[in-house]
C-alpha cells in the first residue's frame, strides 16, 4: 500500500491538471432542508444509474419525472406504469419495485425529504454506499468520495486503497486519503480511470502516476 507521502504525491500530480476540482463547494445546513426537496430528482436518477448508460439513464429520469415528480405522485402509479416510463435505463421492473419502495420510505421516515446523512440513505431501499455518497457529494456538498468502477480500478492498482468490493474499498479510502484532498479525490480518479488507467488496455507508459503505481512494482509494499 502507498505510504501517507506517495498518497500525496499521487493527489498533487493528479490534480495538476484540474486543480478547480479541489475547491469545496459552500455547504450551509440551514439550507438542507430545501435541498433535500430538490435532492429527491437526484436521488431517483442515482437509483436509475445502476448498470445504464448516462444517457439512458437521463432519459429514464426525465420520462418518469415528467409524469411523476414526487415521491407521492410516484406511488400513485403501478409499477408496470413506472417500468415503462424508466424502461432505458435497464431492469426496469426491479428499479419500478425499489422506487415504490424508496418512496414510501421517505415518506415515513423522513416526510417526503431525502436525508443528508450516509447512514439514513443507505436505510432507504435500493441506495447502497455509492448512491449515498453520490448524494452526499454532488448535492450536499459533503467531501466525500464515491466509488464507482473507475475508481475503484485506480484505486486497487496503484496501491491508494483496497478492498474486496466497491464499499470495502471506499471504508479505506475514508481512513487513507488526507482532509486536503477529499474534495477532488472522486473526479481526480474517476477522470484517471477513465483516460490512462483504463480497465483494458490501460496507457501506463504515459501515465503521471508511473513512478509510485505498485501496478508497476514501484510503489510501497507495506501493509
Amino acid at each position: 500500500m502507498l505510504e501517507a507521502d506517495q498518497i500525496d504525491r499521487l493527489f498533487a500530480l493528479l490534480g495538476a491538471a484540474a486543480p478547480e476540482e479541489n475547491r469545496p463547494a459552500p455547504r450551509d445546513r440551514a439550507i438542507e432542508a430545501k435541498l433535500g426537496r430538490d435532492a429527491f430528482g437526484s436521488l431517483v436518477g442515482v437509483v436509475l444509474s445502476a448498470q445504464s448508460r448516462d444517457a439512458m439513464t437521463a432519459l429514464a429520469k426525465r420520462q418518469l419525472l415528467a409524469r411523476a415528480a414526487t415521491p407521492e405522485a410516484i406511488l400513485a402509479l403501478d409499477e408496470a406504469e413506472i417500468a415503462a416510463l424508466i424502461k432505458p435505463s435497464g431492469l426496469y421492473n426491479a428499479k419500478a419495485r425499489n422506487l415504490k419502495r424508496l418512496c414510501s420510505a421517505l415518506l415515513e421516515r423522513h416526510g417526503g425529504v431525502v436525508p443528508a446523512s450516509r447512514q439514513e440513505l443507505m436505510d432507504l431501499p435500493g441506495v447502497g454506499r455509492k448512491c449515498a455518497d453520490i448524494m452526499l457529494r454532488f448535492v450536499y456538498g459533503v467531501p466525500v468520495i464515491p466509488v464507482d468502477t473507475h475508481v475503484f480500478r485506480v484505486a486497487q492498482r496503484t496501491g491508494l486503497a483496497a478492498g474486496r468490493t466497491e464499499a470495502a474499498l471506499a471504508a479505506d479510502l475514508d481512513c487513507r486519503v488526507p482532509a486536503g484532498w477529499r474534495w477532488g479525490a472522486h473526479m481526480w480518479l474517476l477522470n484517471h480511470g477513465k483516460r490512462c488507467c483504463r480497465a483494458r488496455r490501460p496507457a501506463c507508459a504515459g501515465c503521471p502516476l508511473g513512478a509510485i503505481c505498485e501496478r508497476n512494482g514501484v510503489g510501497s509494499t507495506s501493509a
